[in-house]
């Protein structure tokens, strides 16, 4: 066996036991935080997966849908108990995201979202709840509304994308892998250690110019995207955002609920120029409320002022 040879399979020995130890790290972290951050609420099955949901409070419905890459603990960092005072919340975790499930091969369309939306609001009984999305929930919700086959009071949105869009934020680079192989690949070996050795980049982008709040990896669920799942499911959902919203865009105005819309003035995710104000010019049945400041995830580092223009909307269609 000649020295280039061996040399080769040297090489190819070591990056076998590379990747296998990175298998193996981003196994014994899906374990260690599944243990910290057990499921908080309970299970629907739903034709896609199962679907993991709380419900609290007692009053008018309210449904939220959180955005790209989140979970329903996104809304729990004193959202959820505010406007649990007055009305009955119920929050889910996409499928795929979180505790819920997403089968194989189901959709990743805004499309497809909606639908299983429809299906929780039909099996979860829900009376005509208000729709409140945030980011890419923002999406769905209006995916929903648009379909008009279940009963919905009207939206709420979040800093939502609401207009197709040419270039995302670099916090997306990662994920625009293609092929679902590859992208499984990824989840399971580079993805979980390079979010724990470099998460300033994509946290600063995310969340700036606001700080991270304090109970955001534990009551907030940031500790659940370090699973190989929410890697490769986030990357599912991201190939499959954007190819609805063109047609969406045109069908804006057959809308038949109210929509109001909530955006940062600074966020560095979506532009409130663009997913807001050109969207009222378009169509100025929708209101749109800016935060001064404010960034991507109003949800969690503004939840006072997120409730007040929630809690607003309920009582404007009661």
């Amino acid at each position: 066996m000649d020295t280039v040879t061996i040399a080769l399979l040297v090489a190819i020995g070591l990056a076998v036991l590379l990747l296998g130890g990175l298998a193996i790290y981003s196994l014994a972290k899906k374990i260690e935080v599944e243990k910290v951050m057990p499921p908080r609420g309970a299970f629907l099955q739903l034709s896609c997966g199962k679907l993991h949901y709380l419900t609290c409070g007692s009053g008018p419905d309210i449904l939220m849908i959180h955005g790209l890459g989140g979970q329903m603990g996104n809304f729990d960092t004193g959202l959820l108990d505010d406007l649990a005072r007055d009305h009955r919340v119920t929050v889910i975790d996409r499928p795929g995201m979180g505790y819920s499930t997403r089968k194989w091969p189901c959709s990743t369309t805004v499309g497809a979202q909606a639908a299983m939306v429809e299906e929780a609001i039909t099996k979860l009984r829900l009376d005509r709840p208000l729709v409140v999305g945030h980011s890419l929930g923002g999406a769905i919700a209006l995916g929903l509304a648009l379909r008009g086959r279940v009963p919905i009071r009207g939206l709420a949105l979040l800093a939502p994308l609401t207009l197709p869009v040419e270039e995302y934020s670099e916090a997306f680079a990662g994920l625009a892998i293609s092929s679902d192989l590859l992208r499984r690949f990824v989840g399971w070996t580079f993805a979980v250690p390079t979010m724990i050795r470099r998460p300033e980049p994509v946290v600063e982008l995310i969340f700036g110019p606001e700080p991270v709040p304090d109970d955001y990896l534990v009551k907030g669920g940031g500790l659940l995207s370090l699973r190989p799942s929410h890697f490769i499911e986030t990357s599912r959902d991201f190939a499959g955002s954007g190819t609805d919203l063109p047609a969406m865009a045109r069908q804006y105005a057959n809308l038949r609920v109210p929509v109001r819309i909530l955006y940062g003035t600074e966020d560095r995710i979506l532009d409130h120029g663009y997913h807001g104000g050109r969207l009222v010019a378009r169509h100025p049945q929708i209101g749109l409320e800016l935060v001064e400041g404010a960034g991507h995830m109003l949800p969690v580092t503004r939840p006072k002022e997120s409730a007040a223009f929630i809690r607003r909307a309920s009582r404007a269609l009661s």
